[in-house]
């Protein structure tokens, strides 16, 4: 497994993929034909659930799916995959957050993250964003983990892991294009003046993004390179120095 960095979050919710009834439920998900086979055949869009979540304030039960415009809370020990049309989410631990309704039942137009964490990977599209209490993000087609820091203020923990994003946060932004895990602070409080700034890369792996597109048919940036990069958090696949982070950049 790739190295990476905890801040916050233990071992095991990094290795949550590695795990046999996790990886079986993603196989049988690929195979029995994805998103467009569950909805034609009326099955579940949850690809696996672990412990208690609540769907719309009732425990999420097998069998069930999440549609636009649900909340979802997640409670410790608990974790939630699922998939709505071109997007697939992970839902970590003690995490409250809404999936926001596009122009259909199953069109995301993005996801409200009021507490703790989600990995996701998008298929192409427009008008999605991720907001949090301290960061709006414009998403297209791309992989991201967000996390709001209980213990900082609601600070907001992005990486843009691939893809292309439009950040905000208090009349500031930022666009970021990253081809290896470009990471960002959303601030509660201005540091240097900013309300967006540099963050290493935290908390999450390239095997999670990668296990995230494969349930909606597609392959990370470096997938497709076949090479990795540097985590480093400055978003690309060689190595460069801290100016060349977006965030760092004279506004």
């Amino acid at each position: 497994m790739t190295q990476h960095a905890l801040q916050g979050r233990h071992e095991a919710e990094i290795t949550w993929f590695q795990r046999r009834q996790t990886l079986q439920a993603a196989a049988a998900w690929v195979a029995l034909g994805g998103w467009g086979a569950a909805v034609a055949q009326q099955r579940s869009n949850v690809v696996e659930l672990v412990g208690d979540v609540l769907l719309n304030g009732t425990r999420l039960a097998t069998g069930q799916s999440v549609q636009t415009g649900d909340e979802i809370v997640s409670g410790p020990a608990s974790r939630l995959t699922f998939v709505l049309g071109n997007a697939a989410f992970h839902v970590r631990q003690n995490s409250r957050l809404r999936v926001e309704r596009g122009q259909s039942l199953n069109n995301v137009s993005g996801v409200r993250l009021l507490a703790g964490a989600v990995g996701s990977a998008f298929g192409n599209g427009s008008n999605r964003q991720i907001v949090t209490p301290t960061l709006t993000v414009g998403i297209r087609g791309t992989g991201v983990y967000t996390e709001v820091m209980a213990n900082e203020a609601n600070r907001t923990y992005f990486c843009n892991c691939y893809g292309t994003v439009d950040l905000a946060a208090r009349g500031q932004q930022v666009s970021s294009v990253s081809s290896y895990h470009q990471s960002f602070w959303g601030e509660a409080q201005p540091r240097d003046g900013r309300f967006i700034t540099p963050a290493p890369a935290l908390n999450h792996t390239d095997e999670e993004l990668e296990f995230l597109a494969r349930l909606i048919g597609q392959r990370t940036a470096w997938q497709i390179a076949g090479r990795t990069g540097v985590k480093d958090g400055r978003g690309y696949m060689e190595q460069r120095g801290p100016e060349a982070h977006p965030a760092a950049m004279p506004r």
